[in-house]
């Protein structure tokens, strides 16, 4: 019988996590469901409306709506609550999805209602990047409580958060195919307001999910709610760990975003540029499935190597992958197939790594006090390497010779190798490992460096929740009391 308790204790627990990160679900869904709806929306409407001002205003404003919402949010999750953060994302997401299903101009002009589609992306983009420091923040806390063993806690994170994000990327890949079959080529209109407007159910599922969830333990003890933050403090004691952070992350996401233009490429080639729709949208469900094993992979055995040699082995093995694909691409391309596997292997590792820890080093490497904005500033970070790559990356395809070229086609792949290469040796001297229960004992050094530098920490922590002060557990102390009477 006890054994049972124990059990639903820990299943109990394991679901308060996926409360907290399973959002990041409808996240992944949001954000990739636009390319498929670009395809379509190109199709209805022909290039000269939907051009490449069009798509680069889109793409703009979706990073910027992401960046701002992982800075106030960041802000909100320390200084509010991390459960009103998590709501109050879920429910932008929610709402603007709905609406971007709704998208319409002035007298149905197009142009009307592709300025609306843009306004709704940049909406969205604040809810999707609210989760990043509300969201996976509390599921990293969660994974620390009492019920979740030792050795599962990082597994249950990453399974939570990153992985619920590619398994919303799968899914935004195969819902247009869906309903293309279900409605065909002539009613094209209902396939691209259909696939954005199902965003809103996940989302309203996540909401009614979250509402009878608390606070996480270690907000409620060690927050600066009713405190000042001091910032200078922070700085100097985690400045170094948060610069390796952000930098790996911006070229992890500098990496990740531009290189799906190469999906593009393997799909023409296989298909020998077909435009069929229920062809291109198979084929892009293909290469967003190569991130699965990847992510979950990586899940069981970042509680084993650490996040830190998980990425740093992920990175390396991403390295090595670039090189081959450079170095054999005549003989890939003449066996495409292969090609494919090889580039998703190459993506797959990228998940089994960064994909899966860089989350999880920004969440559990800072103190609860500023964790959310620990997390959101280098995630946003990362979305700025994102959008620079966005901008810069077919600049430099074009440099290589163009992408009809051998040249065009290898040269960012030794590019993208060197790059991980970097972001290993960064995280090598930059990053410390993390341990099981890691926060707890953080936020003990944490507090102590603070009164060692005369900050009061008296009113950290919720009201009724905040641990004594280091001055206080002393004079409650017996032993301290005779050592100061001897």
């Amino acid at each position: 019988m006890a054994s049972t308790g124990k059990k639903r204790v820990g299943l109990s627990q394991v679901s308060l996590i996926f409360a907290c990160g399973t959002a990041l679900f409808s996240d992944g869904y949001a954000n990739n469901i636009i390319g498929s709806v670009n395809t379509i929306l190109k199709r209805i409407y022909g290039p000269e409306q939907v051009d490449k001002v069009y798509s680069n205003t889109l793409t703009s404003l979706a990073f910027a709506g992401t960046v701002v919402g992982m800075l106030i949010f960041g802000y909100v999750s320390d200084k509010i609550s991390r459960k009103f953060g998590m709501m109050l994302a879920t429910g932008i997401v929610a709402l603007f999805s709905g609406l971007s299903a709704a998208s319409s101009g002035a007298n149905h002009s197009v142009r009307g209602m592709l300025d609306m589609l843009c306004a709704m992306r940049f909406l969205i983009g604040i809810g999707v990047g609210a989760e990043y420091p509300c969201g996976s923040v509390a599921a990293s806390e969660q994974s620390e409580e009492p019920g979740i063993s030792k050795n599962s806690q990082h597994r249950w994170f990453a399974l939570a958060t990153n992985s619920m994000i590619d398994f919303g990327c799968v899914v935004s890949a195969f819902v247009p195919l869906v309903l293309y079959w279900i409605f065909g080529e002539n009613h094209l209109r209902a396939v691209w307001r259909i696939s954005v407007g199902l965003g809103l159910i996940p989302a309203v599922a996540v909401f009614v999910w979250r509402l009878r969830m608390e606070e996480p333990t270690r907000f409620k003890k060690d927050s600066m709610k009713r405190t000042k933050t001091p910032y200078l403090l922070i700085i100097r004691r985690y400045w170094v760990e948060f610069l390796g952070i952000c930098i790996s992350w911006f070229i992890y996401d500098f990496i990740v975003y531009p290189f799906g233009i190469f999906s593009s490429t393997v799909v023409n080639n296989i298909t020998n540029n077909s435009s069929a729709l229920s062809v291109v949208f198979g084929w892009n469900v293909v290469i967003n499935l190569f991130y699965i094993p990847g992510t979950i992979g990586g899940a069981f055995v970042v509680d084993y190597l650490g996040p830190k040699y998980t990425q740093i082995t992920g990175l390396l093995c991403q390295a090595v992958i670039g090189f081959i694909m450079s170095g054999l691409y005549d003989q890939l391309t003449n066996h495409i197939a292969a090609f494919a596997v090889v580039y998703g292997i190459f993506l797959s590792f990228g998940e089994f790594g960064p994909g899966n820890c860089l989350g999880m080093l920004a969440a559990k490497t800072g103190p609860t006090a500023v964790r959310g904005q620990f997390y959101g500033v280098a995630a946003a970070v990362g979305k700025v390497g994102a959008f620079i790559g966005t901008w810069v990356w077919q600049d430099i395809v074009d440099d290589f010779g163009g992408s009809e070229s051998k040249r065009g086609n290898t040269g960012p792949f030794w590019i993208a190798s060197g790059l991980a290469i970097l972001s290993a040796l960064v995280t090598f001297f930059l990053i410390k490992p993390l341990s099981h229960d890691g926060m707890e004992e953080e936020d003990r050094l944490f507090r102590e460096y603070l009164e060692a530098h005369g900050f009061d920490t008296s009113m950290m922590g919720l009201e009724g929740e905040s641990t004594p002060t280091i001055a206080s557990r002393e004079s409650n102390d017996p032993n301290s009391i005779d050592e100061k009477l001897a």
